[in-house]
This record gives C-alpha cells, sequence and structure tokens, in this order.
C-alpha cells in the first residue's frame, strides 16, 4: 500500500521546554494506525502539527506527496469532544461540512442521510444533541468527520469519555465501519487494549521530549472480537507495549 501521510522528523518546543523531538510517522492508503502514549506526552501536539493548526519548529508533514506543513483544512479532525452544536438537528450538524464547502443545504442533507443507516443513526435525524446519548453523539460525530470527504482522518481519542461498556460496543461498531469504508485513520489514544484491538499498526510515543519509541504491527486479521484479548498473541503485545511505556 501507497502513503497516504507522512510525518518527517518533527520537533516542536514550547518556550524552552522541548515537546517533540524527531518524530516519524507514515499512514497508508486504508490504514487505521493508533499514536499511543500517556497522557500529556505530546499526542495532540502532533495532531495539530498534522493538521496545521501549529507548525513545528522543523520537519515538514506531506499529504499525497505535496507538503502541507502549516496549511490548514487538508484532512478531517475530530476532537475529543464531539462539538456538536445544540441548536442545530443532528442531520443538520452531520451535514455542515458538506454546506461550508458549498453544497447546497438541500442536497447536503439528501447526501448525509444515506449514511445514516451504516453509522446506526437511523431516526435521529430530526433529533438535537441533547436528546442523544454519548455513544449516539459520537457516532454522530464520526459520520460528520467521514463527510468531510478528506483524504485522512485524525481522530483524537472520540471514545475516551464514554464508559466502558459503551466505549467497547462503539470500538466494535466502529472496526465494523473501517473495514468497509476504508478511510484512512490515525487515532490517538492512551488505552492499550483499544490501540491492540483497533490497529493495523500502533506507534508508541514516549519520553520527554517524546519521540517515537516503537512501531508495532498488529497482524491478526480484522475485525477482532473480544475474544482475540484472551489470546497468547493479545498478551504478547501488551507485554511489549507496557514494557514501552
Amino acid at each position: 500500500m501507497k502513503d497516504i501521510l507522512r510525518a518527517e522528523q518533527l520537533n516542536k518546543c514550547f518556550e524552552e521546554k522541548k515537546v517533540l523531538n524527531d518524530v516519524s510517522i507514515r499512514l497508508r492508503e486504508g490504514e487505521l494506525v493508533c499514536l499511543l502514549g500517556v497522557s500529556g506526552v505530546g499526542k495532540t501536539t502532533l495532531f495539530n502539527i498534522l493538521s496545521g493548526l501549529l507548525l513545528p519548529d522543523t520537519g515538514r508533514v506531506l499529504l499525497k506527496d505535496e507538503d502541507v506543513t502549516g496549511k490548514t483544512g487538508q484532512m478531517s479532525y475530530m476532537q475529543q469532544k464531539d462539538l456538536l452544536l445544540p441548536h442545530k438537528t443532528v442531520l443538520d450538524n452531520v451535514a455542515l461540512p458538506m454546506v461550508l464547502a458549498g453544497v447546497k443545504k438541500k442536497e447536503a442533507r439528501e447526501r448525509a442521510a444515506v449514511h445514516f443507516d451504516r453509522f446506526g443513526l437511523t431516526g435521529t435525524e430530526a433529533k438535537y444533541p441533547a436528546q442523544l446519548s454519548g455513544g449516539m453523539r459520537q457516532r454522530a460525530a464520526l459520520l460528520r468527520t467521514y463527510l468531510c470527504d478528506k483524504p485522512v482522518a485524525l481522530l483524537d481519542e472520540p471514545f475516551s469519555a464514554l464508559d466502558t461498556i459503551t466505549r467497547g460496543n462503539l470500538r466494535d461498531w466502529y472496526l465494523s465501519v473501517m473495514e468497509e469504508i476504508r478511510l484512512s485513520t490515525l487515532f490517538i489514544t492512551h488505552d492499550i487494549d483499544e490501540a491492540i484491538l483497533l490497529s493495523d499498526r500502533i506507534y508508541v510515543l514516549n519520553g520527554s521530549p517524546a519521540v517515537i519509541a516503537a512501531e508495532i504491527e498488529v497482524k491478526e486479521k480484522k475485525p477482532r472480537s473480544g475474544a482475540f484479548s484472551l489470546t497468547e498473541a493479545y498478551l504478547a503485545y501488551k507485554r511489549k507495549i507496557v514494557e514501552l511505556l
């Protein structure tokens, strides 16, 4: 598979503190790659550089071999909070990226509505975000991210605010949808189990300043059921990551 996104030797300091040290990562077309590290290690800083919200001190970001360093709007970016607009219906929230891109509202709604069944949102079109559960709000936010129609999606801990059961159910659903739509995705998490279950590859970010401590390929076929977490292969991945962290 061809690389769709590459970050090359990124360095970033805030005042006198160096946060990222020569960080290089890549994402292939159709992959789901997790960026795993403890809270505060620099994962969100790296995402802000990838999305163009921050400039690195040195290094560059390439999207389809084009230098997009410091350019916003090149990738979809879903942050930890769903950021749904409370005064808009779920359908209008989901259709918003297309409207902002110049699509007429009626057409945007029609194009968005086609995906509601696949994303488990049928029946929520006319509801408002406050009427949805946390899991349903995240599904809506994920659909909105998908409809941004960018070649790469950056997801910053999208399931972290959910309770354990909802998070597990949403992860299973997300894996099945990802296998269908094949959206190239870079996914931040500090949850080792989540990284192993979801990822094609895992980058372990560690240290101060942060470096890529390891790149781990998870070879088992997806979607991976909960039973996978009881296997020796799964435990071997987890032991390796715990040692690195």
